[in-house]
């Protein structure tokens, strides 16, 4: 077992115990029942060092959610990083957005424009991902009764200090085995949360505009736009 394996696997068990007040009504966690693909993505492309760790918020409904792999599209994951093994499911979903894993018809448009990137400038996902690596902070997708997606940032200050406390470690832990020179926050959460945790890390640390489409910035031509912000912060495309 890789050591990437070993602190998503502490990651997800100590997480499972943390209780979620209203209005956290669906709490997923797709490092458990996604765990399959998820094991496959590190052992095709988790080799440390990496010069990049790219690092998401949370999973999404459509992305990681379904596939185990952060922004994971489907088909992206399936057709490109070929990255695909059985999903099974949470124990309770809201009906607006089950889990069907790979057969998800669904699309993340976030993984859409990030991987979609990647495949477009690295053509082959190993030129991409012997430089980079994709998590996300914090492994869990939280909804409301109505299905509606609820972030981290969200929660009440104790919840999110619960939440800290566990996956600062997993994320110091990862930083530590992977060496990066770069951590890049996609969005400025996971940057705050990686300068909190990352006090003394000798590299730089900063964020690039998250690919969602409700960030009006990112409509606007998201590729070009991260290209340019990765580029000014020194790091090489092509």
């Amino acid at each position: 077992m890789s050591d990437l394996q070993s602190i998503t696997n502490r990651l997800r068990d100590q997480i499972e115990g943390l209780q979620f007040p209203d209005p956290v009504a669906y709490v997923y966690n797709p490092l458990d029942y996604a765990r399959r693909p998820w094991a496959r993505y590190l052992e095709k492309y988790g080799q440390a060092p990496k010069e990049v760790l790219l690092l998401g918020m949370n999973p999404g409904p459509w992305g990681m959610a379904q596939t185990g792999i952060p922004f994971g599209e489907v088909s992206l994951v399936r057709d490109w990083l070929g990255v695909e093994a059985p999903v099974d499911q949470p124990q309770r979903m809201h009906p607006k957005k089950p889990v069907t894993g790979f057969a998800c018809p669904r699309h993340e448009v976030s993984g859409q424009r990030l991987w979609g990137w990647a495949k477009e400038r690295f053509v082959k996902p190993e030129a991409f991902l012997a430089r980079f690596l994709v998590i996300n902070y914090c492994p869990l997708l939280f909804l409301d009764e109505a299905g509606r997606n609820l972030t981290p940032e969200l929660m009440p200050k104790g919840v999110q200090q619960d939440i800290h406390k566990i996956c600062d470690q997993a994320l110091a832990e990862t930083v530590k085995v992977l060496q990066p020179r770069y951590v890049i926050g996609v969005g400025r959460y996971a940057e705050k949360r990686a300068r909190e945790v990352l006090g003394d890390f000798p590299g730089t640390i900063a964020y690039i505009t998250h690919p969602s489409p409700a960030n009006p910035k990112a409509n606007r031509g998201w590729s070009q736009l991260i290209e340019t912000e990765l580029q000014e912060l020194g790091i090489k495309i092509g």
